[in-house]
C-alpha cells in the first residue's frame, strides 16, 4: 500500500498536470479563433439587433464553445487606416479602417493546481483585419 501511494502520487500530479496544460492551449486556441470569426463578421459590415457592435460579440461569445458566458470581456475597437488613431462614432465602421476584436483578461481556474501560487489562467486573444465598404453603401449602426 505504501508503495502505490509513493507512485500513485507522482502519477496522478502528472496527469492532472498534463491535463489542466492541454485544457489551457485548447481555450486558448477556443478564444483565438472567436475572436477571428468576430472579425469576418465585422468586416463583412453585418449586423443585427442591438448594432454592429453587439452582434459581432455575440458572434464571438457564440463561437466560444461556452467558455465565454457573456460580452463582458469582448471589446470591438475601430482605427483608422492611415496613421492607426483610434476612432469612435458614426462612421467609425467605414470601409478601410480597421477593427479590432478582442477577449481580454479572461480567467479559466486550473482543474488541479499543483502550486497554490498559480491557481488560474488569465487569457488575452486579438484579432484584427480592415473592413470592407457596405455592400448597399449604407454603412450599419454600431
Amino acid at each position: 500500500m505504501l508503495e502505490a501511494a509513493w507512485v500513485m502520487m507522482p502519477f496522478l500530479a502528472l496527469f492532472f498536470a498534463l491535463f489542466d496544460f492541454s485544457l489551457s492551449i485548447f481555450i486558448q486556441n477556443t478564444l483565438r479563433n472567436a475572436a477571428r470569426e468576430g472579425i469576418r463578421f465585422a468586416v463583412t459590415q453585418q449586423t443585427g439587433t442591438g448594432g454592429q457592435d453587439a452582434a459581432i460579440k455575440a458572434v464571438v461569445v457564440t463561437n466560444a464553445l461556452g467558455f465565454l458566458p457573456n460580452a463582458n470581456n469582448i471589446s470591438v475597437n475601430y482605427l483608422r487606416a492611415i496613421d492607426l488613431a483610434a476612432v469612435s462614432g458614426t462612421g467609425s465602421n467605414s470601409g478601410g479602417n480597421i477593427c479590432i476584436v478582442s477577449v481580454s483578461n479572461f480567467t479559466w481556474g486550473l482543474v488541479a493546481p499543483l502550486w497554490q501560487a498559480i491557481n488560474a489562467v488569465t487569457y488575452t486573444v486579438s484579432s484584427s483585419d480592415v473592413m470592407e465598404a457596405p455592400p448597399n453603401g449604407i454603412l450599419p449602426a454600431r
